[in-house]
């Protein structure tokens, strides 16, 4: 027997789990593709290292730096998509951005000002690194330093632009960080939805499975306890029918607990019968579920045994009718009615269910004001 943790029953690992490859994500697989395009723009500090008049050695340190900031930075970027810790990303992304800062600085002091829009990759690199906050800050201080260096060395006049193109960088850098949070959050709030949503629904089926189950086991119980001294035999029977009811509860609840449980519109409607008589309640139930629309019938079984337990539990009813049509249940009892009762857990399961699916459910007195009508409609 296999254990939830993937663990034979001899405590092993299973050697194909083992053997598993490890799948990663498109984006982690494919990251290196979107930060290798913007790397062109590191040719005009390139080509000006090579121009600059300045001894062999230190031209070649500049293309050393600059290639070595191209190559931090691309590695920054594809690694960071593998770190699920956001502290641990943005600690790994400081570390980055200190290494390609220092490279920045070699480069800039050996081609000057031109090395200022090796800034917008610093502004990047923080941008998706850091948290927002503290990137935005960030931005804001590389856009400063790309101005700051460009006035210093004169240079404003023939490369303002490269100011500008941070600015844009930035501004949609930043959008892009506010809006992968925004998602991020309506993920979380949507995986926290469908885990109530699926709570509630191991809730209902358990509920429907043993109220229903554990009626049927308390009415013949009872039919058990009366027949036992005048007629054995039948009491036996009835003792036996007991077991295998639980068995099939038991194992109701496992498949609904697994999410495989299904109600079958034919199987309640003889298993409505079978209660309703076990009862002591005169039962006209129809035999072919065939004439509801198959879309409905699913939700129909559900309704059809949560309305048959209230019957039996509460009504204190002689007779019960079902009826069925196209697109339509309705349940009728000749018992006390309503009288004020709240509405139970099982019933608000029942409009739950028939909400889903685009259904009404209507609730009331039955003809004559007498008993309790329970109808649900498409």
């Amino acid at each position: 027997m296999t254990s939830d943790h993937g663990e034979s029953g001899h405590g092993r690992a299973d050697p194909a789990a083992a053997r598993a490859p490890e799948v990663r994500a498109p984006w982690e697989r494919f990251a290196w593709v979107m930060g290798a395009v913007w790397l062109l723009f590191l040719a005009f500090p390139l080509v000006e290292a090579f121009r600059v008049d300045r001894p062999v050695l230190v031209r070649a340190l500049a293309v050393a730096a600059i290639l070595g900031f191209a190559a931090l930075y691309l590695y920054g970027f594809v690694r960071l998509s593998r770190y699920d810790d956001k502290r641990q990303g943005a600690r790994f992304g400081l570390a980055v951005l200190a290494g390609m800062s220092l490279l920045a600085l070699v480069a800039g002091l050996v081609v000057g000002g031109r090395a200022a829009g090796m800034t917008t990759f610093l502004l990047a690199s923080g941008m998706f690194s850091q948290p927002l906050r503290r990137a935005y800050l960030m931005a804001v201080g590389w856009v400063a330093v790309s101005a700051v260096v460009l006035l210093v060395t004169g240079l404003w006049a023939q490369l303002w632009f490269l100011v500008g193109i941070n600015v844009l960088v930035g501004l949609f850098t930043g959008f892009i960080r506010w809006l992968d949070q925004r998602q991020g959050d309506h993920e979380r709030l949507r995986r926290e939805l469908d885990l109530v949503a699926e709570r509630e629904r191991v809730a209902r089926d358990v509920h429907d499975v043993l109220g229903h189950s554990l009626t049927v086991i308390t009415v013949k119980a009872e039919l058990a306890e009366r027949l036992v001294d005048a007629d054995p035999g039948a009491a036996k029977a009835e003792i036996t029918q007991i077991r295998s009811l639980t068995r099939e509860a038991l194992a109701e609840i496992r498949a609904t607990v697994a999410g495989l449980r299904v109600a079958r519109l034919g199987d309640e409607l003889t298993a409505a019968r079978d209660t309703l008589t076990g009862a002591g309640i005169t039962a006209d139930v129809p035999a072919d579920p065939d004439v509801v629309d198959p879309r409905h019938r699913l939700v129909l079984a559900w309704v059809l045994r949560e309305a048959v337990t209230n019957v039996v539990r509460h009504s204190r009813a002689s007779t019960c009718t079902v009826r069925l049509g196209r697109a339509s249940l309705e349940v009728l009892d000749d018992g006390v009615g309503l009288d004020g009762a709240r509405e139970s857990s099982g019933l608000r399961g029942v409009r739950e269910r028939v909400d889903g699916a685009g259904g009404t459910v209507t609730l009331g007195p039955g003809d004559h004001g007498a008993g309790t009508r329970l109808e649900v409609t498409w």
